[in-house]
């Protein structure tokens, strides 16, 4: 098994604390109801929601992905640090054993957010991930991102 990691920073005007309650606290009910033509719904299989527990996001009928399951490592609300794998779901392909994020919301000095990400892919065998297949994964965690972004925008007092 190889292990290839992937670090990633992007900035927002939406404060730290409102997007890491969007992001992990309520993204159970919040991505859902942002993504209904992706997301059908994310539930707790394992667990009470925080570290431990297992989660479960099952998407729309008719995508190339039917579910993927979380395994949830960290919670932290006072540092707004959260880690989580994914451990079984068509996203892992053939391929993959895991993939692993560990994630900071940090204070930017305009009132805003530094949004810090470690990605690790953990391979099967001697396969080597390519770019091309994280790039892919990390858009569509920016498409997501992007649309809690602009939620919150749009909706100030949202997580306030």
């Amino acid at each position: 098994m190889g292990v290839t990691t992937y670090t990633h920073e992007t900035t927002t005007p939406v404060a730290p604390t409102r997007l890491f309650k969007a992001l992990v606290v309520d993204s159970d009910n919040l991505v859902p109801k942002l993504m209904p033509q992706v997301v059908k719904n994310i539930e707790t299989v394992e667990g009470d929601g925080g570290a431990g527990s297992i989660k479960k996001i099952n998407f729309v009928e008719g995508g190339p992905i039917k579910y993927l399951k979380h395994k949830i490592h960290v919670v932290d609300d006072k540092n707004l640090v959260t880690k989580y794998s994914m451990i079984e779901g068509d996203g892992l392909g053939d391929k993959l054993e895991s993939i692993t994020y560990d994630i900071k919301f940090e204070a930017a000095g305009n009132g805003g957010c530094i949004c810090k990400s470690i990605t690790e892919y953990h391979t099967k065998g001697e396969y080597v991930l390519k770019e091309e297949e994280h790039s892919e994964g990390k858009n569509q965690g920016m498409e997501l991102f992007k649309t809690v972004e602009t939620y919150l925008l749009v909706n100030p007092s949202v997580y306030a």
